[in-house]
């Protein structure tokens, strides 16, 4: 038997239809791929912001207590640029470093130290009770808020300021240190983290550093 002999246009519309469908695949194929990378490099970007930048989530609301024995939030604080500093009174050298260094940047701005509240947080409530904690602040600078409270109070303050702190036992039970994250944050008038101060340093760098956020933000 013989084949029967196909016309040249079905066998070219054929090979034109098959090849529109090669087509199309290779470009849902290339879309696809496309799109996957663009997601993967999104997932990666937003990863990578969030390790640049993780103290996105610094600060947030708290009840502690002040040296008069009043109950404040940090909505008493609204409208005031805020330098949080956790540490305690029984602490033998950095403490007192640092919240001198706090004292000699509010002489140092002048009239804008106005705007400013240096808060201290004690990250040891069983010692710093609020007559204790505000006799030592005062040795500072009597404008350094002290602010203490329950141990349940602190964790949760430390906690929302990714603080973290643990008792070093003594020889006797009221000679123990605590051992502390050291930063000084700067919170911006409306509640909300806003740089972390130079430490360890002339306190004109935490100056200048304050001047600039503060002009940032008019």
């Amino acid at each position: 038997m013989f084949e029967t002999q196909k016309p040249q246009g079905a066998i070219e519309s054929k090979v034109h239809s098959a090849t529109e469908r090669q087509r199309t695949m290779l470009k849902t194929i290339r879309w696809t791929a496309s799109a996957l990378i663009v997601l993967l490099a999104l997932a990666w970007a937003v990863t990578w912001v969030g390790d640049l930048h993780p103290t996105a989530s610094i600060g947030g609301p708290f009840t502690l207590t002040d040296t008069a024995g009043r109950r404040v939030t940090d909505t008493n604080f609204r409208g005031k640029w805020m330098i949080v500093y956790f540490g305690y009174a029984y602490c033998p050298d950095i403490c007192p470093t640092e919240l001198q260094a706090i004292a000699t940047a509010m002489d140092l701005l002048g009239p804008r130290a106005d705007a400013v509240v240096p808060i201290f947080i004690t990250i040891d409530p069983a010692r710093d009770t609020p007559a204790a904690l505000g006799q030592y602040v005062k040795l500072f600078d009597d404008r350094i808020v002290g602010l203490t409270g329950s141990a349940e109070d602190i964790a949760a303050v430390a906690h929302a300021y990714r603080v973290s702190y643990a008792r070093v036992d003594g020889t006797k039970s009221t000679s123990y240190i605590m051992d502390h994250t050291s930063s000084i944050f700067l919170m911006a008038p409306d509640g909300k983290f806003r740089a972390m101060l130079p430490q360890n340093e002339d306190p004109n760098a935490m100056v200048g550093a304050l001047r600039m956020e503060m002009t940032k933000r008019g």
